[in-house]
C-alpha cells in the first residue's frame, strides 16, 4: 500500500508518535512501505507487528525489510483476528496500529488477481488466495437479488438492477470467466450518457464485488474496535480509508470511542467514570494535495483519520 500515496504514508505513519522502542502494528503489510517506514525508527528493543493474509506480500516483505527482520514479525492472517494473533504471541498492549484499507498497489498491478477492470485475467479478486469464495463465484452463482444488494450497498451503483439483470442473462448462456466479460457486461447496463462521467463504468461494480469477497466492511469494523482495545494509553490508532463506506465506519467507530455518555446539564465536574477513553487527533480527516493526486490517481480518494487513547 506504499504506492497508494506517499504524503498520507509518512502522515499516518507518523500519527502514531513513534516511540524507538515501542511495538508497533500495521494491520495492512501490502508493499511494506508503512512497515519499512515504522521500523526505520524502532531501536533494537522496539518491535513491528505486519498482517497480511496475501502469501506473495509476505514474501516480498522479507525481502524489503530485510536488514530490520530482528524488529519484525510478520504474520499470515487476515487482521480481523488481531487480538487474537497478537496474544499467541504474548503481546497484550500496542503503542500504535495503522491501517491502510483497500487493495493494494501489487495486487491492483498483478493482472492475474483479477482486481483490476483495465486488464484481461480471470475473475479473482481474492486477498486470501486460499479462501473459497472468489469473484467468479459471486458473478455466476448469487443470485439476482443479492447481486443488486452489494452493487447498491458496496458500490453505491445507482444502475444496480440493470447490471445484475445483464449478468443473469449473460450466465444463462455461458460461465462469465474474465475480467474484460464482467467489464463489457457491466457497461451494457448502463446507460450511454451515464457511461461517459464519472470515471470508468466498471469501477463501483468491481469495488462492490472484492468488498464482497474479502468481506472487507465487516471485518474492518471488528478490526478497528480491537485496535482501540489494544493499545495502551498514549497509544494511536491510524487508519488511511479509500471509499466513503469504510470512512464512514472508521469516522462513527472513532466519534463512539471519544464520546462520554449523556450526562445531565451543570454539573460542575463529569466523574472520571464517564469521562471518554479516547481523543480523535483529527478533527478533520487529513487527505492528499492536488500535487499528490496528479502524481498518483489512486490516492485521490485517500483520507485519514487518528485516534489516541486518554485511559
Amino acid at each position: 500500500m506504499f504506492n497508494h500515496t506517499t504524503v498520507l504514508l509518512k502522515e499516518a505513519a507518523e500519527g502514531l508518535d513513534i516511540k524507538p522502542d515501542g511495538i508497533y502494528v500495521d494491520c495492512t503489510l501490502g508493499g511494506a512501505g508503512h512497515s519499512e517506514y515504522i521500523v526505520k525508527k524502532l531501536s533494537d528493543e522496539g518491535r513491528l507487528i505486519a498482517f497480511d493474509q496475501d502469501d506473495i506480500a509476505i514474501e516480498n516483505a522479507k525481502g524489503k525489510l530485510a536488514p530490520y527482520l530482528n524488529r519484525v514479525t510478520l504474520i499470515k492472517s487476515n487482521f480481523r483476528y488481531l487480538k487474537e494473533k497478537l496474544e499467541e504471541h504474548g503481546i497484550t498492549e500496542v503503542d500504535g496500529v495503522l491501517f491502510d484499507l483497500g487493495v493494494s498497489s501489487p495486487q491492483l498491478d498483478t493482472p492475474e488477481r483479477g482486481f483490476s477492470f483495465h486488464h484481461d485475467a480471470p475473475l479473482d479478486m481474492r486477498m486470501d488466495t486460499n479462501s473459497s469464495l472468489s469473484a467468479y463465484h459471486i458473478v455466476n452463482e448469487w443470485p439476482y437479488e443479492k447481486l443488486v444488494k452489494i452493487f447498491f450497498q458496496y458500490g453505491e451503483e445507482k444502475f444496480s438492477k440493470q447490471i445484475a439483470r445483464k449478468i443473469e442473462s449473460y450466465r444463462e448462456q455461458k460461465a462469465i470467466e474474465t475480467t474484460l466479460e464482467l467489464v463489457d457486461i457491466i457497461k451494457d447496463g448502463i446507460p450511454a450518457a451515464a457511461r461517459r462521467t464519472g470515471g470508468h463504468p466498471a469501477k463501483r461494480v468491481f469495488q462492490a464485488i472484492r468488498i464482497a469477497v474479502n468481506d472487507e466492511l465487516q471485518v474492518f469494523e471488528d478490526a478497528v474496535e480491537q485496535a482501540m482495545d489494544v493499545i495502551r494509553v498514549g497509544g494511536r490508532v491510524s487508519v488511511i480509508t479509500f471509499h466513503s463506506l469504510e470512512d464512514r465506519i472508521c469516522k462513527v467507530a472513532f466519534k463512539n470511542a471519544s464520546t462520554g455518555p449523556q450526562l445531565p446539564h451543570g454539573l460542575p465536574v463529569i466523574p472520571e467514570e464517564f469521562q471518554p477513553k479516547m481523543k480523535v487527533i483529527t478533527r478533520k480527516p487529513i487527505v492528499p494535495s492536488e500535487e499528490e493526486v496528479v502524481d498518483n490517481k489512486r490516492a485521490r480518494s485517500a483520507k485519514l483519520r487518528i485516534i489516541e487513547k486518554l485511559k
